[in-house]
């Protein structure tokens, strides 16, 4: 009887897979940037494009915390909106 060694298995990409809720730190330091900013001292929200396309959102204050991934559709809707007034329940 011959015996062969197992071939090994191709490592899975899981550490770069980007996913909603995935820690930050995961995306890399660079490219994010604050789109806006207001009197709070500087804590606000970071954004960053990724190369597919859609958009990491995290806390400027907690920039380890989770990322909250969207499409390019999902950041357009919620700008347009935000721009219309949609939004302005959550100011009041």
């Amino acid at each position: 009887m011959e015996f062969t060694k197992p071939q090994s298995r191709p490592r899975t990409q899981s550490h770069n897979r980007v996913y909603n809720g995935m820690p930050a730190r995961e995306l890399g330091s660079e490219g994010w940037h604050k789109p806006w900013s207001g009197g709070n001292g500087g804590n606000c929200l970071e954004a960053m494009k990724l190369a597919d396309g859609r958009i990491a959102v995290r806390q400027s204050t907690d920039p380890d915390g989770p990322a909250l991934i969207y499409t390019p559709d999902e950041m357009n809707a919620f700008i347009q909106g935000a721009k219309a007034g949609v939004a302005d329940f959550l100011l009041s």
